[in-house]
């Protein structure tokens, strides 16, 4: 056909910003072209609209060269030929696709977080002085830490400062959070044991008509107390912190 122009209709799939998720069932493949980040969200319930989180409303048994899955492939392997059923199952069950380069910027990130997250939350306890992220990652990198990209930067705070810890590698403790609570004595003689228990160090104790406290407590247990006050002395207690560079937001533990 010369001079002429021959039309081939193309399903490979040219689009940006595209996550491919992976699910194998009944010896074959099957995916789904997402947009990155979206999966995710979808998973922990933050998107319910399954079409903000598909680039393409198809099931691939491979999604960069187009082909798309058959209706007997579907009925065999998923017992179904409901194509939202199918893509549900691919993006519950399915492992997201990523390639070398950007799973290792992906590690790089979650690491600079982790670093983060301890030298927020951290000091040296013979110096009360805080250590720098840029430090942090030295001494992960020294004790070879392994960055699980499965599990959130909090958790894996809490494990690198215990294995700084355990290994005696500096000394790092949890920064304290200094107080000042305020209640009626009565309450106070009710409450007091409990609120011992959440408090890392008692600096002065007034038992007059008006109990007064001055102590030092772990940021993780300041909603603990919170908890108890509210629950407890019923709006007549009254807690301040004196001390605010370990609580930079709502979020006092590392949970």
């Amino acid at each position: 056909m010369a001079g002429g122009k021959i039309f081939q209709p193309s399903a490979k799939i040219r689009l940006t910003n595209v996550s491919v998720v992976r699910l194998r069932k009944g010896g074959k493949r099957f995916e789904v072209a997402c947009y990155k980040n979206k999966v995710s969200e979808w998973r922990s319930g933050v998107e319910k609209d399954i079409d903000e989180v598909l680039q393409i409303h198809q099931v691939y048994v491979n999604v960069s060269k187009g082909q798309v899955a058959k209706t007997e492939e579907l009925r065999k392997c998923f017992n179904t030929e409901d194509l939202d059923e199918v893509i549900r199952e691919v993006l519950l069950k399915g492992e997201q696709q990523v390639s070398d380069k950007e799973r290792l910027h992906q590690l790089d990130n979650l690491l600079r977080d982790i670093a983060t997250v301890v030298a927020e939350k951290c000091v040296n306890p013979d110096t009360q002085q805080p250590y720098t992220v840029s430090m942090i990652e030295k001494i992960m990198a020294d004790i070879h830490y392994s960055v699980n990209q499965n599990r959130g930067a909090k958790q894996q705070a809490l494990d690198v400062i215990k294995q700084i810890q355990e290994l005696n590698f500096v000394p790092i403790a949890r920064a304290q959070m200094r107080i000042r609570l305020l209640m009626p004595a009565k309450d106070a003689k009710r409450l007091r044991e409990r609120l011992l228990e959440l408090i890392a160090t008692v600096e002065d104790e007034d038992r007059d008509e008006q109990y007064e406290l001055l102590a030092l407590i772990d940021p993780g247990n300041y909603r603990a107390i919170t908890d108890l006050l509210a629950a407890e002395a019923k709006g007549a207690a009254n807690i301040e912190i004196l001390s605010l560079r370990d609580v930079k937001d709502e979020d006092t533990t590392l949970d």
